[in-house]
């Protein structure tokens, strides 16, 4: 019963983002597009949701990573954020937001292996 629950949450929670990404202005739709299906298969096991509107993935029930519009406040770039349940820990300084104008295979490489690293 609790693995057909996770499915429908999983489910709602991917249409949902996938409604924040087509509402998102190109280019950051088609970027969004792209990080939607970077994260989820890099870590398949992250829960997709929208968080404060924008796409986000957690993991029992926390927010590991999200990424938001430039529209979103009016920025330049877009947004990748790492939340503090994120094993990112490099250290005692260690980033956990990216700007992100243009998403080429170097990029999509370095996003791939944050997520993998963020979930432990």
């Amino acid at each position: 019963m609790a693995a057909d629950k996770t499915a429908t949450k999983k489910m709602e929670g991917e249409s949902a983002v996938l409604a924040a990404i087509a509402a998102m202005p190109e280019p950051d739709r088609t970027i969004g597009e792209r990080l939607h299906a970077i994260i989820t298969a890099s870590a398949p096991s992250l829960v997709p949701r929208t968080w404060y509107g924008q796409p986000a993935y957690a993991k029992d029930g926390k927010v590991v990573c999200f990424f938001r519009s430039r529209e979103k406040f009016k920025e330049r770039y877009m947004t990748l954020g790492f939340n503090d349940v994120a094993t990112l820990d490099d250290g005692n300084l260690w980033p956990v937001y990216f700007a992100l104008t243009e998403l080429t295979p170097a990029e999509e490489e370095t996003i791939a292996a944050l997520v993998k690293k963020a979930v432990g």
